[in-house]
């Protein structure tokens, strides 16, 4: 069974950093793509950073670039998404995202 945990939301302020994990099971991600959405209160899931082991391909969102960064680690199966500089409309909640799933969400909430 595919499984995605995400986890390491919490409560942090502005300008503050955290690190999300996802954990994923069932299958090697190092074949497939697998990255992150987010949703924020009252909007719409959108993309913010994926990652591709096949050819190093990374993608983040304009609203994130430059703070954010993913990464991965293939023996553990874990992607992870470093989140520095964080912004109060950082705020919402992380899905881990691969071969057309999403995992549980994990809630980030930022103070100003």
């Amino acid at each position: 069974e595919v499984q995605l945990q995400a986890s390491g939301g919490g409560l942090v302020q502005a300008g503050g950093s955290l690190r999300l994990s996802c954990a994923a099971s069932g299958f090697t991600f190092d074949n497939y793509a697998i990255g992150w959405f987010r949703q924020a209160p009252g909007k719409e899931r959108e993309g913010i950073s994926f990652i591709n082991d096949i050819n190093g391909n990374t993608y983040y969102a304009s609203s994130v670039k430059g703070r954010f960064t993913i990464s991965s680690d293939n023996a553990k199966n874990i992607v992870y998404l470093q989140m520095n500089s964080l912004l109060p409309e950082d705020t919402g909640v992380y899905y881990c995202y691969s071969l057309n799933l999403y995992g549980q969400g994990t809630l980030l909430t930022v103070s100003s």
